[in-house]
């Protein structure tokens, strides 16, 4: 079976946001991406920009007319046959990010090797960079994470489940090993600790947040490797030189077979 090629990035909502989405909308026509998940496009308007960029891809999902549900958007190559964005509860306390209503759009994808059901989703901040269980903003990730592995748990075993997206929890926390498991999920970049945030002077170590996470159909396998894109600054249309965003893009490749039963 032929590997598909998946990407996953946060495109941050703050900044030249229409000079770097048209940037990374030509990087991604360019590109051999079968699907792309995108999370902090916001805006109905930022989605068009992207979509008029990279006109290869055909398919897409996004919901909200005016504000983006979960500021989340999908683009694929291969037919999306279903979507829906659930958002995720309203649990204090109160911030900014209730503005962005966060959630997870679940998309079916008619890919050549058969259905593949992809979850596109951006977890709330933890503003204290503490993850550990005791902290207040874990109360908010843990009511998340229940919510999405119920989401998982509803999509039937015959499929299988891509979750990807930044997840603003470092790949070595106990809570994502946890949701992990409880999902049935693998991570396809575990023991990868590297930064998916651009390092600044304020943040010079950031953990790894962006995360793309795998369940395969029952009797099959879907293994696969990863790694980072869109780290280097690129040139916009009017020839300057920027970052696409703070965070790095995550690529994917999974490839789908048939598990061996021993004798």
């Amino acid at each position: 079976m032929k590997a598909l090629r998946l990407l996953t990035m946060n495109t941050l909502f703050t900044g030249d946001v229409p000079a770097r989405l048209l940037a990374l909308g030509a990087a991604l026509d360019q590109s051999d991406y079968d699907i792309v998940c995108l999370q902090e496009v916001m805006f109905r308007r930022n989605a068009r920009l992207i979509r008029r960029a990279a006109p290869a891809y055909r398919h897409f999902a996004h919901s909200g007319t005016v504000v983006l549900k979960g500021g989340l958007v999908l683009l694929s190559r291969w037919p999306i046959s279903r979507w829906r964005f659930v958002r995720y509860p309203m649990t204090g306390p109160v911030r900014g990010e209730f503005f962005m209503r966060k959630g997870a759009l679940l998309a079916s994808v008619s890919t050549p090797d058969g259905e593949l059901v992809v979850v596109n989703t951006h977890l709330s901040a933890n503003r204290d960079d503490d993850w550990s269980p005791t902290n207040r903003y874990m109360r908010i990730t843990d009511a998340e994470l229940a919510r999405l592995t119920g989401l998982i748990a509803g999509v039937g075993p015959s499929l299988p489940v891509a979750v990807v997206g930044d997840l603003n929890l470092p790949r070595d926390s106990a809570a994502l090993a946890d949701f992990v498991a409880t999902a049935g999920l693998r991570d396809i970049l575990a023991g990868d600790t590297r930064p998916t945030y651009r390092p600044t002077p304020q943040w010079p170590s950031p953990p790894a947040l962006d995360h793309v996470l795998v369940r395969a159909a029952a009797g099959e396998t879907l293994t696969g490797d990863a790694d980072f894109v869109f780290q280097d600054k690129v040139t916009l249309g009017d020839g300057r030189q920027a970052y696409l965003s703070d965070h790095y893009g995550v690529q994917a490749q999974l490839i789908r077979g048939l598990r061996v039963r021993r004798p």
